[in-house]
């Protein structure tokens, strides 16, 4: 009868250690992807003051993208953070609306690089959002199953939320003019 009880003892263990791994790579995953979204963030004002240069007259776009920076970098929690980067990305889009009217713009150095380096930042974002999102559903996955479920519930584990994007955020408009030859991939 000891050994039984030694058995389920383990079992528990093993349980509770596999849910404990998940759950730290999962933090691991969001804090990687909050590092990718600070990184989005500072290219954001550079390309702001590049834009203004060639139009000042944008005044409204100018100050709907920085509110939208500030409020996505002061969210904190995943489903926060989906609505902040919405925002963002659609005054994003409205910024790049504004530098397709600038031929002159569109064929800045400065501007260009600082496109080329957002776009890198999107991807990599992408990425790691992939990551997050795969780690969270292999960790929700576990909580739910018998008979981990038991173990999950009697140690106080809880689901973590996904971050989602809205599906238009791969749309940008100021990424079909950097668009990588064939073979730079």
């Amino acid at each position: 009868m000891g050994w039984v009880l030694a058995v389920l003892v383990l079992w528990a263990v093993v349980i509770s250690h596999g849910l404990v791994q998940l759950r730290v790579r999962a933090d691991g995953a969001w804090s990687d992807l909050s590092v990718q979204l600070k990184r989005r963030y500072g290219l954001i004002p550079d390309l702001v003051e590049t834009v203004k240069g060639y139009a000042a007259y944008e005044r409204g776009v100018f100050q709907a993208v920085t509110e939208a920076r500030s409020r996505a970098m002061q969210a904190t929690a995943p489903k926060e953070k989906e609505a902040a980067e919405g925002a963002l990305t659609g005054a994003l889009k409205s910024l790049f609306a504004v530098a397709e009217h600038a031929p002159q713009l569109r064929a800045n150095e400065r501007f260009i690089r600082l496109q080329q380096s957002l776009t890198q930042a999107e991807e990599t974002l992408q990425g790691a959002r992939r990551y997050y999102n795969a780690v969270v559903r292999d960790y929700n996955t576990k909580l739910t199953v018998l008979p981990d479920r038991f173990i999950a519930q009697a140690g106080g584990f809880r689901p973590k939320a996904f971050f989602q994007l809205d599906s238009s955020y791969d749309k940008m408009p100021g990424f079909i003019w950097i668009t990588p030859a064939r073979g730079e991939r």
